[in-house]
């Protein structure tokens, strides 16, 4: 079981688009929290490709969660795509898709 997470940005349209490879856990979310917050610094809309996460624990969802409520507080656009199987049911099952929209895939971006 690999511990890793990699990340990749690219842009579509106006968005900028940050995959997450690997795995969003107690061990990585540290990691992961301070590279996306990077980003959404400098950007006014970031979109987190979940295609290439293999898994994502409580504490990957609270990364989620604090840079969701932070793009809020500076009214800049944070959304999600990709999500399926397990990482899709675990969003759900948390509220995330309350919280944050969701699109199936990154040509559905807005």
């Amino acid at each position: 079981m690999s511990t890793e997470i990699d990340f990749k940005n690219t842009t579509h349209n106006d968005w900028k688009v940050i995959s997450i490879i690997g795995r969003l856990d107690t061990v990585t979310a540290a990691d992961a929290e301070q590279n996306l917050k990077t980003v959404l610094q400098e950007n006014d809309k970031v979109a987190i490709d979940m295609t290439s996460l293999d898994y994502i624990s409580s504490a990957g969802l609270r990364v989620l969660l604090r840079l969701a409520k932070q793009a809020k507080r500076v009214k800049k656009n944070f959304v999600l795509f990709g999500a399926s199987g397990m990482i899709k049911e675990v969003l759900e099952a948390s509220g995330m898709d309350m919280l944050v929209k969701i699109y199936e895939t990154q040509e559905d971006l807005p």
